[in-house]
């Protein structure tokens, strides 16, 4: 019977490792860690959006939202 290894890295992983298979300077590895933050904030911010828009939500529904204080109860 045949053994399969999973593989622990993502598919955006791998990409990534095959691209970067160099040392960056420090500054270069930053520029690349902000272009990561911006595309993944950026994604994030969209489908916020799109929820926002589907749900029809207003400033007061995200008042109520944050100033909500019902929560889970937990025994001890």
């Amino acid at each position: 019977m045949k053994d399969t290894v999973k593989n622990p890295f993502t598919n955006l992983q791998l990409e990534l490792l095959k691209i970067f298979s160099h040392d960056l300077s420090e500054k270069e590895l930053k520029e690349i860690k902000a272009l990561l933050q911006d595309y993944f904030s950026k994604k994030a911010i969209k489908e916020a959006d799109e929820v926002w828009e589907k749900e029809s939500w207003s400033k007061e529904k995200i008042e109520s939202i944050l100033n909500d204080s019902e929560r889970t109860p937990y025994g001890k």
